[in-house]
């Protein structure tokens, strides 16, 4: 089937009222509507939408089976590799991958912000800066709709938890909106222009984000220009009419007609207007021209020869996915995300652990996540890959004989996206109908298998099971033979999974009982220990940290996983991943945590902007790893830090340094700007991330980095200002001086200078908290009460 181009305003005007309706909402799970009858100028045809972000989730019909696909490393790890060009090419083979199977729109990125390292979607998240965020969806974003393939940018807006995640309502004022959770919305938006946005299933003030005309349209259409279509999250619409009327253009799902028939009541009545149904017509049926430029195949080249649910891919579709050079992709985009968080000397050395001698002594590769890797957190965004690197075989295809392993503890797996939880809990000793009422937190609120979830989550706290016991204490004897240990550890998928959030930021008692065993061996033995982490979100690293010599952060990588990591512990690739969100110390240091989840259908983001390393700085509050951290197998220097004013007025200021590469080793250093206004008339973080490049050095060279900040990079959102229009709120530069830090992590500047700017003059003068106090209050002053 081909589908010819068509005018949008001249099929919109031959449609009849019922026919736009039916346009505004899905004909079942993933399709639009399909009208095609004499009379019309054209046929419209139906696009087909699939989930993302981290690869392409083309659905067959039979629930949890999927079309494979490439799976690329999750938004938490994309997000540590603090690299546009990377992300980018990423974003064009999912693109590519979606055209080959004849999906039309891919569901992602997803842009929150990581208010909690608890939630159980952060994996699905770049970062805790907005800014960060911005720059990295952005990248995704002009990635994929090159192939000609749309985005859906989300979940806009607040929805930063996933326990009570379609009722709960987030309070939080506007310059904590505008500054922080709505900031890398804006920037993919007029960067990018994604075409669709995705609506969140949580209020705001009281009102679902489907039906919020504020965010829809005032913010989204008003403030920021944006002319793509809205479409709503599945099942997130609770008023049709009243979502129509905020913005709202495609409802998702389908519901067999009901709200079609709601919204032609609605025009019939007179309370909707017919031009609030065409203008969100008009986009829809945008959205689709836009997706079928020309004559396309509707299925795609690699559905046309034939699929089953539950079938492989062929040779030959594998070679119309491009699957090997994606595959290649998603290797180096695996490596591009590895963060080296630690890497001390090895016990009785003068040199680092790692990285690792290709030859030598044994060898133990501890830890079940060496044989199932972890690649993919659990929900709507798994994808069934095409292959997976297997850790602990890429790591023998290097050192070969000299590995021994075990798996050391509990873990049980039944494809590449779903744990096997009943196996688990079964290893654990647990009979989960027996004792659901005890170990679930929420078991009448959630489905069957997210009750599971939360059962392995409460076995994972303890005590041990025999198998447990049996699993450490093998493990423990095959490390006795070694001169070096690598433990993979990190969280089971059932930690991290949409619907649901993690209750504690500690490994499973099993791994952490394991940990110990292994740290005893180090102290008899003088091996050194590395541990691997798998996990798309910050973990605790008490008791075990010090006693350990190595930590490398491998996220949760996708399917070219194991062969990065091998490259890594090896020497072969020198890693370059920093922290996008900061690692705590405990999880009670954290913003919000008293009102993490709220109470009563209500959360309070009483720490206003004040989120990631932006709360922990205002705390002087120490943390174990610091928001911008990651360790080189080189070093680098920072010099000759340059300031220059563009344009005082309008507030632009160039930046530059210099980067050495002081080692023997060829890396990449991930330079950073911070910029702090420490005398605004608001209450400002101490530094916030401004500006980003990720550079490479030879050894022995140096690099020139640019950076050309602009007026908003110094700005606040003044809630009090009256705009021309007579709204409330703007961007404001407050005059005066300004500290403009370079640094390698937001704990660790290196280059530092101030600037003078004068205050915007092209915005309305500042009001001063002083003269906004009314008469009444006045009254207090002078300790005068009565």
């Amino acid at each position: 089937m081909h589908v010819p181009p068509f005018d949008v305003d001249q099929v919109l005007a031959a449609l009849t009222l019922e026919e736009k309706a039916s346009m505004l909402s899905g004909v079942d799970d993933w399709f639009t509507q399909t009208i095609d009858r004499p009379g019309l100028p054209a046929a419209v045809p139906a696009i087909e939408v699939g989930d993302g972000p981290h690869g392409l989730r083309k659905e067959t019909g039979v629930d949890m089976v999927w079309v494979p696909a490439t799976g690329f490393p999750t938004a938490s790890a994309m997000g540590a590799s603090w690299d546009r060009d990377l992300m980018r090419r990423v974003g064009a083979a999912i693109g590519e991958e979606a055209r080959a199977e004849g999906v039309q729109v891919v569901l992602g990125p997803g842009v929150n912000m990581k208010r909690s390292p608890l939630c159980g979607r952060n994996f699905e998240y770049f970062s805790e800066d907005p800014l960060h965020s911005g720059e990295l969806g952005a990248a995704y974003v002009d990635g994929v709709q090159s192939t000609g393939v749309g985005t859906s940018l989300k979940h806009f807006a607040a929805n930063n938890q996933e326990i009570e995640r379609t009722r709960i309502s987030v309070v939080a004022d506007e310059r904590t909106l505008r500054e922080t959770y709505l900031s890398a919305f804006e920037r993919v938006v007029r960067r990018a222009e994604p075409w669709t946005v995705m609506c969140s299933y949580n209020r705001l003030f009281g009102v679902h984000a489907s039906q919020n005309h504020w965010l829809l349209t005032e913010v989204l259409r008003d403030d920021w220009g944006y002319q793509g279509a809205v479409v709503s999250d599945w099942n997130a619409v609770h008023d049709r009419v009243a979502a129509l009327r905020a913005g709202l253009d495609l409802e998702m799902p389908g519901t067999g007609g009901q709200t079609d028939a709601e919204v032609v009541a609605a025009v019939r009545d007179g309370s909707l207007a017919e031009s609030v149904v065409d203008a969100a017509a008009r986009r829809v049926l945008t959205l689709v021209a836009r997706a079928y430029p020309g004559a396309e195949l509707v299925d795609g080249p690699v559905m046309s020869l034939g699929h089953s649910a539950g079938d492989r891919l062929t040779p030959e579709q594998l070679a119309l996915l491009r699957a090997d050079e994606h595959h290649a992709l998603a290797r180096e985009a695996a490596a591009g995300c590895i963060t080296l968080l630690r890497n001390e000397n090895a016990p009785g050395s003068a040199a680092p652990t790692l990285p690792l001698a290709e030859t030598g002594g044994a060898i133990a590769v501890i830890g079940a996540f060496a044989e199932h890797a972890r690649i993919q957190g659990g929900g709507s965004s798994g994808v069934d890959p095409t292959r997976i690197d297997v850790p602990l075989e890429e790591i023998r295809n290097i050192a070969g004989q000299r590995i021994v392993s075990a798996p050391g503890y509990v873990y049980a797996t039944k494809n590449a996206y779903q744990d096997d939880n009943l196996a688990i809990l079964a290893a654990h000793g647990i009979s989960h109908d027996e004792d659901k009422p005890k170990v679930a937190r929420r078991s009448a609120t959630l489905a069957k298998e997210l009750q599971l979830a939360e059962a392995v989550q409460h076995a994972g706290r303890g005590p041990l099971s025999e198998t447990a016991e049996r699993l450490i204490a093998e493990a423990v004897a095959v490390a006795e033979q070694a001169e070096s240990i690598v433990v993979f550890a990190g969280l089971p998928l059932s930690y991290e999974q949409e619907a649901n959030d993690r209750d504690s930021l500690a490994l499973p008692a099993d791994q952490l009982a394991l940990l110990a065993g292994l740290a005893d061996v180090r102290e008899r033995t003088g091996a050194s220990i590395t541990v691997v982490l798998s996990n798309g979100s910050p973990v605790s690293m008490d008791p075990w940290h010090d006693r350990v010599d190595a930590i490398v952060e491998a996220w949760l990588s996708g399917q070219g996983t194991g062969h990065a990591v091998a490259d890594v512990l090896f020497g072969r690739t020198n890693p370059s991943g920093k922290l996008a969100e900061t690692f705590p110390l405990a999880v009670e240091d954290t913003p919000g945590f008293p009102n993490w989840l709220g109470e009563r259908g209500t959360v309070l983001y009483g720490e206003g902007v004040f989120i990631g390393y932006r709360w922990y700085d205002a705390l002087h509050r120490a943390v174990r790893y610091p928001f911008g951290h990651g360790l080189s197998y080189t070093t680098f220097s920072y010099r000759d830090l340059d300031l220059a004013v563009i344009d005082a007025d309008t507030g632009r200021v160039r930046v530059s340094c210099t980067i050495v590469n002081d080692g023997d080793r060829a890396g990449d250093e991930i330079v950073q700007l911070y910029v702090g206004d420490p005398d605004a008339e608001v209450q400002r973080p101490v530094r916030e991330l401004r500006g980003f490049e990720k550079v490479r050095i030879e050894p022995g060279a140096s690099v020139r980095v640019d950076f050309e900040l602009e007026n908003r990079d110094f700005a606040y959102w003044d809630s009090a200002a009256e705009r021309p229009d007579g709204k409330r709120g703007l961007w404001r530069r407050e005059g005066g001086e300004f500290r403009i830090e370079v640094g390698s992590s937001s704990q660790d500047i290196r280059l530092a200078t101030a600037i003078e700017l004068p205050d915007d003059p092209r915005i309305p003068a500042l009001i001063r908290d002083a003269d906004l106090i009314d008469i009444a209050a006045s009254r207090f002053v002078d300790g005068h009460a009565g």
